[in-house]
């Protein structure tokens, strides 16, 4: 047994313990550990292959008479997050390059974080994953109670209690398995529900009440992604967090919610999700369109960006509800959910990317405009900075999905998916993207076009350091849109798998 993945959990914990102790030099500490973290996920990524089973497996006895072992492993989506968590990490750190205030603390806390998210994406067993997702909310709690904004008290406390009460619902739910399987690994509880014991031995220890606890799985899930209603808390939360801080939370923590619908909640408790497929497809459908609607209304970038992020998010729950369906037999509507699911985790990977970066050049405007990030204080910076604005453009045409850079993708393969399989939820979602182009090109007019203002003549354009840093992003939105195949090739065995095991 490798103990691989033990090690890329245990290293930012680490490198948190060198960064607390490094007063000034703590950036520099965080940013070589969180690369290095970056360059072991991408080891594993490329040995993870396409085969589509899990690789890197630990597994170890823990407390046996409570169901619970050491149980670890990474098949093409645990990997995928994997390099996710740890690219968003380092964007983040490169971005937080004007923490003065207690700077050993502050990336001691990312580090951290970065450990809660690996753990959370390797963890296979629930109290053992339990424990990372857990993990990652405390310090992403005191970072923005620290570090954030003027409201960032109220935004941390209702981050927190929004969370909390997500996770007190799948824990209890999963003590209810407990009780009835008298385990918690989910590759088991998976295997279970395909074969139909997972319903016997619910109803036989419990009585009927399947139902009840996958809707506790999909409450836990719903607020981190969030899906609406049990969206509120999100765009307060990220307009207070320091910018630098926001690309974490919506390029990696957000996913995190996703990541539990595909990996827990669709191979438990598909069957009873089907039972709720339309409310659920209607959800989603409203997450994506309202979501970009209330996008369109803000004047605060942040916000705004806040709100394209739950836009974005809601196409990746419009594939996975659209895919509760039987498709044993019908060649057509496997390969439409294995579109959806290779579209669903295309996105995740995509907007995680796009999303981190465009918080990432807003943190650099906010540097040059002593703050702030009001949508009708600029105009004209075209003239200004034209460098900024160009390259600040290719990740907006992203996130629009412009055909030839990565978010095109995603988005297309999750609407090839999801139309023959659910095709008036679809249709509806559709005008999300209308939506979102509209948004997304208002906000490239109001603030690169017109007269530039009088106030920003003396606004420096990027240095060549930041150039430099904000490429390798760029490039991989490009890439990804001309050759997605490089993630495809790994994600779909993977999705192929699951298909033949999930039980709806």
């Amino acid at each position: 047994m490798t103990h691989t993945l033990s090690i890329l959990t245990a290293l930012p914990v680490l490198g948190a313990v060198l960064a607390w102790g490094a007063g000034a030099r703590a950036r520099a500490v965080a940013l070589a550990v969180s690369g290095i973290t970056l360059a072991y996920s991408l080891a594993i990524w490329f040995a993870v292959g396409t085969t589509g089973r899990m690789a890197f497996v630990e597994r170890s006895l823990w407390v046996p008479d409570l169901g619970i072992e050491y149980h670890l492993g990474v098949d093409g989506l645990g990997a995928l997050m994997l390099v996710l968590a740890a690219l968003v990490t380092v964007i983040s750190v490169l971005a937080s390059r004007r923490v003065t205030q207690q700077p050993g603390l502050y990336f001691a806390l990312v580090l951290l974080l970065e450990s809660g998210l690996i753990g959370t994406f390797t963890a296979l067993n629930f109290f053992h994953w339990f424990l990372f997702w857990e993990l990652s909310l405390i310090p992403a709690f005191f970072l923005i109670r620290l570090w954030g904004g003027p409201r960032r008290g109220p935004a941390a406390t209702q981050f927190f209690v929004y969370t909390m009460v997500g996770s007190v619902a799948l824990l209890l739910s999963f003590l209810a398995l407990f009780v009835a399987t008298g385990g918690m690994d989910f590759l088991s509880l998976a295997q279970f529900a395909a074969s139909g014991e997972l319903h016997r031995l619910i109803v036989a220890r419990l009585g009927h009440v399947e139902l009840l606890l996958a809707c506790g799985v999909l409450l836990g899930f719903a607020v981190k992604v969030p899906l609406m209603p049990f969206h509120t808390w999100l765009p307060e939360t990220y307009s207070e967090a320091p910018t630098a801080i926001t690309i974490l939370l919506t390029g990696a923590m957000s996913k995190m919610g996703v990541y539990g619908l595909i990996r827990i909640a669709l191979p438990i408790f598909g069957h009873e999700l089907f039972a709720l497929r339309g409310l659920l497809l209607t959800l989603a459908v409203l997450t994506v369109v309202a979501g970009a609607w209330a996008a369109g209304m803000q004047r605060d970038l942040k916000k705004l960006f806040a709100y394209s992020s739950i836009n974005h998010l809601g196409y990746c729950l419009l594939a996975l509800f659209a895919i509760l369906l039987p498709t044993a037999g019908d060649a057509g509507r496997t390969l439409s959910s294995a579109a959806a699911l290779d579209g669903a985790i295309l996105q995740i990977f995509n907007h995680g990317l796009t999303a981190a970066t465009l918080f990432w050049f807003l943190c650099m405007l906010e540097e040059r405009s002593g703050g702030r990030l009001d949508l009708d204080a600029f105009g004209g910076l075209r003239k200004q900075i034209p460098v900024f604005c160009g390259l600040m453009g290719v990740a907006l045409f992203s996130s629009l999905g412009l055909p030839g850079l990565n978010g095109f993708v995603s988005e297309f393969l999750i609407f090839r998916g999801a139309f023959p399989l659910a095709w008036q939820w679809a249709a509806v979602a559709v005008l999300g993207l209308l939506i979102t182009a509209a948004v997304l090109l208002t906000v490239i007019q109001r603030i690169f076009a017109g007269p530039l203002r009088e106030e920003w003549t003396a606004m420096p354009d990027m240095t060549l350091a930041e150039r430099v840093s904000v490429a390798p992003a760029l490039l991989l939105m490009l890439l990804l849109g001309l050759v997605p195949q490089i993630l495809i090739a790994v994600i779909n065995p993977t999705v192929l798998r699951w298909i033949d095991g999930w039980r709806f």
